[in-house]
């Protein structure tokens, strides 16, 4: 047997925050050789933080990562054991992605990354240079600091593995799993037994099962298969979703959790490589393939990683993989978000204008179960979380949380701005909902503020506007709505600033904001309204998928009344409620929820136009639409989306959690001036129903042509003309 003992970790980093990225890695490598491992990886860019973005253009970025990794390698960090450690390094004037391979206080390869990841939210080709060369390993020189810290002028740069006495070690970082052609299917047949993976992957609803599908698949035919992530928010709209793992032989044998307060995670595994070469020895393609091999460069390495058979070794056993239901991962990852951009903010909590709806009160149910987190993890030892909860609540004395509803009392305002067109039921369900949480709840109208705007409006116009059900036009009922939601907006800034020293309470809160990625996307929103906050925690996760987790949270999260909530039809309340009318959503929008959320997959994941969305939604709809009933409807979407882009640029940063986001700063990159009327498109769409209905109309004559002269077209399997569409 060679034992094999391997820690990997999830690192909460922030971007730019060299102390406490240099500290969260000390601590990991720490707690990898008190376990006793002798492989310890990182996440990729572990030393910046991965979302540094143009920061990364800066001298100083690299500069100081150096001196990082110096700090590192003069002390006994690396004794004993071999770091992969992710900083940036400029190459003559290339800047590139890579994992620095240490051991023994020496550099014993840098590993620059090769293919980059450049689509949805990331950007790697603005900031670095993919390595293009895979033939020969070069000499980097050292900056004159390290070199002289560590005696030791160059190292081996570029794409090759570690031979060690025992084994070989190989990085392959992070987008180089999901290429076509995969670094680590070539570095087996070279002898590579074990694979590190540095990343930093976001979390996404519903996409965990893909990654780790891949970590096993990389391993099916003999391998051991190291993950590392970054785990929290780094300073900006991502979540990194941890659940580092290790996989042997395609089973995956330790994973890390997916969704943690803990800013050091570690996940140790002891593996026996004898188990990987067994494999690899009885599959005759694999034998077949590596004698005829590519060959990989490889740095020779004197030291000896393995352990020999000890009876008292316990090897790590497969396991069961974790995965969250969609309902659990709103819950969350929203909600370490919150709680790691509250702690790094400065602010002293959060408030949320909270108007009984299904939107808002997700929002107050994701702080809620923030809260429990906190004191949930709290109880369970962790030292940092018990100080960021002292610091933010201001507590003295040695106290701290021990009950969420307390803390979020400390923490939290919600407050209702209702006027003449809010509805008891609401303001009843605001109020019930945030006694569940534990809030500070304020009940306010707005009303005198309203009419204080009308009175100024009839002063300089001599006019007053009406609501549609008064007799007012479409313009004074839009600009009727719009007054209410802006003065909430207003509103909801001032307490925010001045509740905490109403209370005699230090700092200031943040506010959040409550639209849902629907509601962007058809642009069904006031611009700067309520939607306009500090930062929004579900705006990008879809209606439906927000109902769901009203009817989770009621149950798992002790909140009951969100099931009333949820069921409950959603309604803006900002035109007047008549005995013969009462305002929808679904009504004023022209469209359901469940179509928007098609409509945003069709056009963002799927990429399609209106031409060949209408043509998508033939197929899918056609048993109970017409082609020019599909046609209207998708001429309505485009209609609204285009005249309503413009808000997407203010959208208040968002939790990234949907793929089908339109979120413009750097996920949606569309123009926000549109041609609304798209007259080439619809008119295409338009000839495409003409020639759809005109096959149908002589369809229809041939079928009853056939019947009357006995031919029997329909039986002979015709069928329906719209199931062909």
């Amino acid at each position: 047997m060679r034992l094999l003992k391997l820690a990997t970790c999830n690192l909460n980093q922030w971007a730019m925050d060299f102390n406490c990225n240099l500290k969260h890695i000390k601590e990991s490598i720490t707690e990898a050789k008190q376990a006793g491992a002798v492989i310890r990886l990182g996440p990729e860019l572990e030393v910046t933080g991965y979302g540094c973005e143009d920061h990364f253009l800066e001298l100083d970025t690299v500069t100081h990562s150096w001196e990082c990794l110096k700090e590192i390698l003069v002390g006994d960090w690396t004794d004993g054991i071999l770091c992969s450690i992710g900083m940036p390094v400029l190459k003559g004037s290339e800047r590139y992605n890579c994992q620095i391979l240490c051991m023994n206080r020496k550099i014993l390869m840098i590993r620059p990354k090769m293919w980059l990841a450049n689509d949805g939210n990331y950007r790697e080709l603005r900031w670095f240079t993919a390595w293009k060369q895979r033939d020969q390993l070069h000499d980097f020189v050292l900056p004159p600091d390290i070199s002289e810290a560590i005696s030791q002028k160059s190292v081996p740069f570029g794409y090759g593995f570690i031979q060690f006495q025992d084994t070989a070690v190989a990085a392959e970082v992070c987008e180089e799993l999901f290429t076509p052609v995969r670094p680590h299917d070539e570095l087996a047949l070279n002898g590579v037994e074990v694979f590190m993976n540095a990343s930093g992957s976001h979390h996404q609803l519903r996409k965990l099962d893909i990654r780790l599908e891949a970590f096993m698949g990389a391993t099916t035919r003999g391998g051991v298969y190291m993950y590392s992530n970054h785990q929290g928010c780094d300073g900006g709209r991502l979540y990194y979703d941890g659940c580092s793992a290790i996989v042997v032989n395609g089973e995956i044998i330790a994973q890390g959790s997916q969704f943690s307060l803990k800013d050091v995670e570690l996940v140790v595994a002891q593996v026996d490589l004898d188990a990987v070469a067994s494999l690899r020895g009885s599959t005759s393609s694999f034998q077949e393939q590596a004698s005829c091999k590519t060959s990989v460069p490889s740095v020779a390495a004197p030291y000896s990683l393995c352990q020999p058979f000890n009876l008292k070794a316990t090897l790590s056993s497969p396991m069961k993989i974790n995965y969250h239901c969609p309902e659990e991962e709103i819950a969350f990852g929203p909600g370490c978000w919150l709680w790691d951009y509250l702690r790094r903010s400065g602010a002293s909590g959060y408030l949320l204008p909270l108007s009984g709806g299904a939107d808002s009160s997700s929002v107050a149910a994701i702080v809620g179960c923030m809260c429990q987190l906190v004191v949930k993890e709290i109880a369970n030892g962790d030292e940092q979380v018990k100080a960021d909860a002292m610091r933010i609540g201001h507590y003295t004395d040695g106290q701290f949380p021990t009950d969420s509803k307390e803390f979020a009392k400390r923490i939290f305002y919600t407050v209702y701005m209702g006027t003449e067109n809010s509805s008891d039921a609401t303001r009843t369900r605001a109020k019930v909902l945030a006694d569940e949480i534990g809030s500070w709840h304020l009940n306010v109208s707005i009303d005198g503020v309203v009419s204080a705007f009308l009175s100024l409006f009839q002063t300089l116009t001599g006019k007053r506007p009406c609501y549609k059900v008064d007799g007012g036009s479409n313009i004074e009922n839009l600009g009727l709505q719009n007054i209410q939601a802006r003065i909430r907006m207003v509103l909801a800034f001032m307490l925010a600033s001045l509740l905490p020293w109403v209370h005699n309470k230090p700092g200031f809160y943040l506010v959040l904001g409550s639209s849902n990625v629907d509601e962007g996307l058809r642009g069904y929103l006031t611009k700067y309204d309520c939607s306009s906050a500090d930062i929004n925690p579900i705006g990008s996760i879809s209606k439906m998928d927000l109902r769901s987790f009203l009817k989770w949270a009621a149950k798992h999260l002790g909140y009951s009344s969100l099931a009333e909530i949820e069921a409950a039809p959603p309604t803006a309340e900002l035109e007047p409620i008549r005995s013969n009318y009462s305002q929808l959503d679904e009504v004023d929008m022209g469209m359901t929820y469940e179509e928007l959320s098609v409509y945003g997959r069709l056009r963002k994941i799927y990429r399609l136009g209106p031409v060949s969305m209408f043509k998508n939604l033939c197929f899918r709809w056609g048993s109970t639409l017409t082609p020019s009933e599909v046609a209207e409807k998708v001429k309505h979407f485009f209609k609204y989306y285009s005249i309503n882009r413009h808000k997407m640029t203010v959208l208040t940063p968002s939790y990234h959690a949907e793929s089908y986001s339109p979120e413009d700063n750097r996920f949606d990159l569309r123009q926000f001036l549109y041609n609304v009327r798209w007259p080439y498109q619809f008119r295409k769409i338009d000839e495409l129903v003409e020639e759809v209905n005109g096959d149908k109309v002589a369809f229809e004559e041939g079928s009853q042509e056939g019947k009357s002269v006995g031919m029997g077209v329909v039986a002979a399997g015709a069928g329906d003309p719209k199931a062909g569409l």
